[in-house]
């Protein structure tokens, strides 16, 4: 029986030291308080995922490889498979190295290199090309990286080179529903290879990543077991039989899988570790009384503690009661902190001062946006004097039709409902509910409303938003033409309008904040549209 260990972990990107005092900590913890006979750590562990162009220092590729010396030399009495950068003269390799006793038994270097989505490894690395098996406790193991395990040369020349047994050492960040593909992918690899293959995700997120855990397997007679726990570090633990190819599972919890608790938890991860990593404790927002900026409340209290959460309400003449009324109830709910500041007396003052050169012109969104960055100006200021990360409260359905203020409520660090559509922010509202009270249902209930002019509603500048998103996850995450929304049943004119309306906002996003990819396509690394285009959409054509 071969008793493996797999750390489930979160390695921050480019803290070499701080991940190597990691791995040597859980290389002593595997091998003397469970008796592992193997340990693997997830893709580039010793660097973190994704390093990006610090790769391209020559300074920091040496570290890494001084610091690797320094890992290999603590191995003593189990063996360990790590992932890290590699050199060979002018060549980078995106690599797992398998330790025994001080040394380097052998390396794999990953065959597959993405370059689609948010991943761009082509800039970085070189493909491997040769396989790695190694046997441990009589056992032939394979090691193959992440994207390997989607394509199915790597598994097969394992196969061919006699592995028993295959482990995947994988950054796989999440969308949603990514168990279920990845669950897909190893059924397909396994069918393939008749192989059983353990699958081992790092954890954490990092800036528009988040990487979710959930380390899946499926044992040599196809038989898939639970996702590990969700977006939670794990040492978990696992033994192989080669006698009928079976996996018994020892400390393996089962990760939460239900859509919205999973959406939830992975806006959550990220939220707390881009404040945290970046050196900050506390953040502080708007609270308007409206379900954005509510669930933005909620989700920040969740993730940091409402000891750490500032929500300032900074009503102006167009701010309604009950938007005061559901946000004093919703600071009782969560126990955040909070403020009250007026926007009136800058607002008054700043048409004082552009009176003049107003003077015979018409009111129009000009003067809405001067409140959205009085506001903006004022959590800048809170920001700075008090040291919280600020956070933008605008949605994906928002960003995309450019109806938000750049300056105003787009000002932030970062930005925790970025990729969530507006009709998702209403589903994760109210399952939070069923959780604990956190969003009040009256916010949940009340027409959407920016609260900039007088009897002003979402709806009045917009489509429903049910057709709106619709429209979005169209356009944006599946590239759908006009024609093709059409041939869906979709009305032309709104499609051709809300078309129009992402092409024309490209130019905000690209100033916007970072915030948690939970979609196939987010904006941001996903999506890099040009913001100087003489493209428009034809109808007719993709």
């Amino acid at each position: 029986m071969l008793r493996i260990a797999l750390a489930q972990d979160d390695f921050l990107v480019g803290h070499i030291t701080g991940n190597r005092d990691r791995i040597i900590e859980t290389i002593a913890d595997a091998r003397d308080r469970l008796g592992a006979d193997l340990l693997v750590f997830p893709e580039l562990a010793l660097t973190g995922y994704p390093p990006e162009d610090l790769l391209l220092r020559p300074g920091f590729m040496r570290r890494a490889e001084q610091v690797f010396a320094e890992v290999v030399a603590a191995v003593r009495g189990i063996d360990v498979v790590v992932g890290h950068p590699r050199s060979e003269g002018d060549r980078r390799f995106n690599s797992v190295s398998w330790l025994r006793d001080g040394e380097v038994v052998g390396s794999y270097d990953k065959w597959d290199l993405p370059n689609y989505a948010v991943f761009d490894e082509r800039r970085y690395f070189d493909p491997g090309e040769s396989s790695l098996v190694v046997e441990v406790a009589g056992v032939r193991v394979g090691v193959i990286i992440c994207e390997d395990t989607w394509t199915p040369e790597a598994m097969a020349a394992a196969k061919d080179d006699g592995a028993q047994l295959v482990v995947s050492a994988n950054a796989s960040p999440y969308f949603e529903a990514k168990h279920l593909e990845r669950a897909r992918i190893l059924r397909e690899r396994h069918a393939e290879t008749d192989l059983p293959i353990i699958y081992l995700n790092c954890v954490g997120g990092q800036d528009e990543l988040v990487f979710d855990g959930h380390s899946l397997a499926i044992d040599g007679n196809g038989q898939l077991g639970e996702p590990a726990p969700l977006c939670q570090e794990f040492l978990l633990e696992v033994a192989f039989d080669p006698t009928d190819g079976r996996l018994h599972y020892g400390h393996w919890p089962a990760g939460e899988t239900e859509r919205l608790p999973v959406i939830y938890e992975v806006l959550k991860r990220g939220l707390r570790d881009y404040v945290l990593k970046n050196g900050f404790e506390s953040v502080v927002f708007g609270l308007s009384g409206g379900i954005d900026s509510a669930l933005t409340a909620a989700l920040a209290a969740d993730a940091l503690g409402p000891e750490q959460v500032l929500a300032v309400m900074m009503p102006s003449r167009h701010t309604s009661e009950l938007s005061l009324i559901l946000a004093s109830e919703q600071i009782a709910q969560l126990g955040v902190h909070y403020e009250n500041i007026s926007i009136e007396p800058i607002y008054q003052a700043q048409l004082k001062q552009l009176a003049e050169v107003f003077a015979d012109t018409r009111e129009n969104f000009t003067e809405e946006n001067l409140q959205a960055r009085a506001r903006g100006s004022i959590i800048m200021a809170l920001s700075n004097k008090f040291g919280h990360l600020p956070l933008a409260t605008s949605n994906k359905s928002e960003l995309a039709t450019g109806y938000s203020t750049i300056y105003g409520d787009m000002c932030g660090g970062y930005s925790p409902i970025k990729d969530v559509l507006k009709t998702l922010v209403f589903e994760l509202s109210s399952w939070r509910n069923t959780v604990s009270p956190a969003i009040p249902q009256g916010v949940i209930d009340r027409p959407p409303s920016a609260e900039l002019a007088p009897d002003q509603r979402d709806q009045d500048k917009l489509p429903p938003y049910d057709i709106l998103d619709d429209i979005i996850t169209r356009y944006v995450e599946q590239d759908q033409s006009i024609h093709d929304m059409i041939d869906a049943g979709i009305d032309e004119p709104i499609a051709r309008r809300v078309a129009g309306m992402v092409l024309a906002a490209e130019y905000k996003r690209r100033q916007g904040a970072p915030g948690p990819r939970i979609t196939r396509k987010a904006f941001g690394r996903d999506r890099r549209y040009p913001i100087t285009s003489g493209w428009r959409d034809s109808g007719l054509a993709d």
